[in-house]
């Protein structure tokens, strides 16, 4: 059984940074690729980022692109999310997910996931 699990909530103001982290355990995991996610309240869950299994791939949502850089540790079978200039409509519960074979933005398509960490940016 694959589990994954997040960490680096918390909280900051508009223009700061946080880095999130997710660290998978359990059966031998060499996901093909691994993204994350995040849902605002009253919204829907949508695509953050995706690094493929070499780290040499990667994609961004639009909202996010040039702020946040996702990387990956394999040796650690740990991906991060480091989010710079923080704004308030990034506040969101954001997951980690993980897939032995898709890469890509469909969260449909992603086998494994986290419970999700809270991330909140105040104006």
């Amino acid at each position: 059984q694959v589990q994954l699990a997040e960490s680096g909530t918390g909280w900051v103001q508009a223009g700061g940074f946080l880095r999130l982290s997710c660290a998978a355990s359990g059966r031998t995991f060499s996901p093909f690729a691994m993204g994350w996610f995040r849902q605002a309240p009253g919204k829907g869950r949508e695509f953050v980022a995706v690094i493929s299994r070499s780290g040499g791939s990667t994609y961004y949502a639009d909202s996010v692109k040039g702020r946040f850089t996702i990387s990956r540790d394999n040796a650690k079978n740990t991906v991060y999310l480091q989010m710079n200039s923080l704004k308030p409509e990034d506040t969101a519960v954001y997951y980690c997910a993980a897939s032995d074979s898709y890469y890509g933005t469909d969260e449909g398509s992603f086998e494994y996931w986290g419970q999700g960490t809270q991330v909140t940016v105040s104006s």
